[in-house]
């Protein structure tokens, strides 16, 4: 823990000296927030020109410069009225709104040469300690994140205590660059998004639409084979719906505005659970029913900024893998360690195997029923973990307002952490709605909930799977899993008969009958990331058999169809 605080210093520090470095080559620029992050820093700039590329070289040899020079990082305090008094009299109105809201009388300022900040700090003591850093990104930010307000430059950099760990890193993100969902996405004519459509609304092309379909295929026989009933519900619903579950209260920032219908407000919904209760109290219910789950592939929408889109991980209108369980007190432990489980068997379905699990509790302020059920609430999510025999942390206060969760994080082939399944217990909504079941004495008790997602949305889900992989996802999910190509014309009708054997087979299967040379067409397929390319000529026709290459350019040499049938299968 004292390396990660002393690393999140290093990287304070560095955005500091960039600080430095760009009002001294840009004079004219004002500076507003530079924090450390998870993986570096950044720097929001208001300057008179845009930066590009070139600029960020510069920049950073001024960073190395300024490093050189062993300059200290000299903290003091300061009257907060004098403070707000000399920013703005140097032309820095955002550190002067910044410290307007500091509800001390004194702030913190921290020094470093000629640059002045407004910061609580810590900071490295001198810039030379400072020489494993790297410039990496230019973007666009809105100042304190308010569409209405400054529209500002993001300077994006990281920084490490030894050059051997800066240049994994810098590996590791060319790698990632190279696995960019949304350029694997395009390469894979898999999806889109377009302005003219909307940001943050997806497109999905035939073969996305595919790959989206075998996801939710699977995720419906799962529900199926776990006892789960399988619910739908519209895209739009009354407002009073959503003023009964509280949603236009607290969660109105993220919902987009009313459409009126016979003089009625009515929503698109941003959640599918305040139907899947409608639905339940349609009928008496006996604690014989119990436990009752409810899932559906529901599509939702939710007002995000224009800023935060992000293709597939960050979107407007999305696939929510939704889950809900009524379930009586006294099966709450049992109903968390079977939610538990199934998350972890579709994730290790999907080829994750790696997770940090957290049980997230009650936060501190803000919550809503008995602090003596939540205590039942949490043991109940800690017994079940214990008995998945995984290790856990605990995320202090990490809980929603209306209840404690476990949250799954999966580990991808770089490494990185994502968040995905999430087994949410609610207080809130059974009173909300005023959900009972008739008990074994014969009276009405209030049920449980529990709002499951083993995946999470179904197109972050994508998202990642491209990631992990590549774009080379497993057989399975492929949505072209083998692609015939011929040599020349006279092997067209073979050709064809080959496809017809595979699909009768259940192959996904697609045929490459282009006028081109064999060379190339093995080379353009290759690129769409297909599992297995039949090449067949002359001399397959006449023995009846097919050329087979894996992906990753691997000769299986020749074999029978039937040959090549039994391989796939396996």
């Amino acid at each position: 823990m004292i390396i990660e605080k002393s690393l999140d210093t290093l990287r304070h520090s560095a955005a500091h000296v960039m600080a430095a470095a760009v009002v001294e080559l840009f004079p004219g620029t004002k500076v507003a927030i530079g924090p450390s992050i998870e993986d570096g820093f950044y720097y929001d700039f208001d300057s008179p020109e845009p930066f590009n590329p070139q600029d960020l070289i510069k920049i950073e040899e001024k960073m190395h410069e300024i490093a050189k020079q062993n300059i200290s990082f000299i903290h003091s305090t300061m009257i907060k009225k004098q403070a707000i008094e000399n920013f703005l009299k140097h032309g820095e109105k955002y550190k002067a709104e910044i410290a307007s809201q500091i509800e001390d009388d004194e702030v913190s300022i921290y020094k470093s040469g000629n640059f002045t900040d407004l910061c609580k700090g810590p900071h490295i003591e001198n810039t030379q300690e400072l020489k494993n850093f790297k410039l990496l990104s230019i973007a666009g930010a809105y100042w304190r994140g308010d569409s209405s307000r400054e529209q500002l430059q993001r300077i994006y950099g990281t920084a490490f205590f030894t050059k051997q760990e800066l240049d994994d890193y810098l590996v590791k993100l060319q790698e990632a660059q190279k696995r960019d969902h949304r350029k694997l996405g395009k390469d894979l004519d898999l999806f889109s998004i377009h302005e003219v459509v909307g940001g943050g609304l997806v497109l999905w092309h035939p073969k996305g639409a595919l790959l989206k379909n075998l996801i939710e295929t699977y995720w419906k026989n799962f529900h199926f084979e776990n006892n789960y009933e399988l619910l739908a519900s519209p895209h739009i619903a009354s407002e009073e719906l959503f003023k009964i579950s509280g949603h236009l209260q607290t969660y109105s920032e993220n919902m987009y505005a009313p459409m009126e219908i016979e003089n009625k407000p009515y929503r698109i919904k941003p959640m599918n659970c305040p139907m899947h209760l409608m639905i339940y109290k349609t009928k008496l219910h006996s604690y014989r029913e119990l436990p009752v789950r409810y899932g559906e592939l529901g599509t939702v929408y939710r007002f995000e900024k224009s800023g935060v889109l992000h293709g597939l991980l960050r979107v407007r209108g999305f696939t929510q893998d939704d889950g809900h369980i009524i379930v009586a007190q006294e099966e709450l432990e049992t109903e968390m360690l079977g939610a538990f489980n199934m998350a972890i068997k579709c994730l290790k379905t999907f080829g994750f195997n790696d997770y940090k699990i957290y049980l997230a509790t009650r936060p501190v302020e803000k919550f809503v029923g008995e602090i003596s059920n939540w205590d039942k609430a949490q043991k109940s999510l800690e017994n079940a973990l214990i008995k998945t025999g995984y290790e856990y942390e605990i995320d202090e206060g990490g809980g929603a307002f209306y209840g404690p969760k476990i949250d799954i994080k999966i580990k991808d082939a770089l490494g990185r952490l994502w968040q995905c399944s999430t087994i949410q217990f609610d207080f809130n909504l059974p009173e909300k709605f005023d959900i009972s079941y008739i008990d074994d004495s014969g009276k009405k008790a209030r049920p449980y909930m529990i709002h499951r997602a083993l995946l999470g949305s179904l197109e972050r889900f994508i998202g990642i799977l491209l990631e992990h992989y590549a774009g080379a996802l497993p057989f399975w999910l492929s949505p072209v899993q083998t692609v015939i190509a011929n040599i020349n014309e006279e092997q067209i009708e073979y050709a064809k008969s080959i496809l017809k054997k595979l699909k009768q087979a259940g192959i996904r299967a697609s045929i490459d009958l282009r006028n081109e040379k064999i060379g190339y067409k093995i080379r353009e397929n290759a690129l769409q990331k297909i599992p297995y390319i039949i090449v067949v000529g002359n001399k397959e026709m006449e023995n009846n058999s097919v050329a087979v290459r894996a992906r990753g350019n691997k000769d299986l040499g020749t074999m029978s169809v039937d040959g090549f049938l039994d391989l796939v299968s396996e």
